[in-house]
């Protein structure tokens, strides 16, 4: 369980609106000071101005923030972002999963949900 949570993670406004990490009524502010906050209180590592996505901050062993270290869930699961909701749907190779234990399952289950 978990296993997809040590890879970066990218995220839009709206998901760490979600999350609770962005209040709406800083939504008005310019996305690079939003951005700057959260680079200084280590919530983001990256944020690509150009696409306008935020990569979170993970731990030193790679897992996501929001992973709880024993049980390996996450901590924040209603509230997950859309690139958490959607693994491995979206993503650079959409419907593989390099932590999979059995890729065919997932093509199988996307096959299937037509």
């Amino acid at each position: 369980m978990g296993s997809c949570c040590s890879m970066p993670v990218e995220v839009r406004l709206s998901d760490l609106v979600r999350m609770g990490v962005v209040d709406e009524f800083e939504l008005e502010e310019p996305i690079k000071n939003i951005a700057k906050r959260l680079e200084k209180q280590r919530l983001i590592q990256h944020f690509n101005f150009k696409r306008e996505l935020f990569t979170l901050a993970r731990r030193a062993n790679g897992d996501c923030m929001q992973l709880d270290q024993k049980t390996r869930l996450c901590t924040i699961y209603e509230r997950r972002p859309n690139t958490c909701r959607n693994h491995p749907k979206v993503g650079p190779k959409p419907g593989f999963c390099a932590y999979t234990r059995n890729p065919q399952k997932i093509a199988f289950h996307r096959n299937t949900a037509a």
